[in-house]
């Protein structure tokens, strides 16, 4: 049996492209967010498009006040942002990476 090692040269090399502890957690605390179904069934309603609280917990068939307290962690996690018009507030992911998390996600489930 024929075993591969790294070389000192390859592992320094990961070593310095690894993300410092702050970056590492910041990544860790972005996938918890993924964690929760219902945050990430309200991911998957806005991948569609931009929705008002109301029409994300019809769609969702839950209150409107547990759509709201996760847009809250979304919101702070910058996976979705908002915009007024009027009284109401329509939510949509934040950026394309956003959207490339769920689109990669989803393919790689559906593999």
């Amino acid at each position: 049996m024929d075993l591969k090692y790294a070389t000192p040269e390859q592992v320094a090399k990961i070593q310095e492209e690894l993300p410092d502890e702050d970056g590492i957690y910041a990544l860790s605390e972005l996938f918890k967010i993924f964690g929760d179904s219902t945050r990430l069934k309200i991911l998957l309603v806005l991948y569609s498009g931009e929705m008002c609280v109301y029409d994300i917990a019809k769609t969702l068939d839950m209150s409107q006040s547990s759509i709201s307290h996760q847009l809250k962690n979304l919101k702070q996690s910058r996976l979705v942002k908002f915009r007024r018009d009027g009284k109401a507030t329509f939510y949509s992911l934040d950026d394309e990476h956003v959207f490339s998390i769920m689109r990669e996600g989803l393919e790689h489930v559906q593999e």
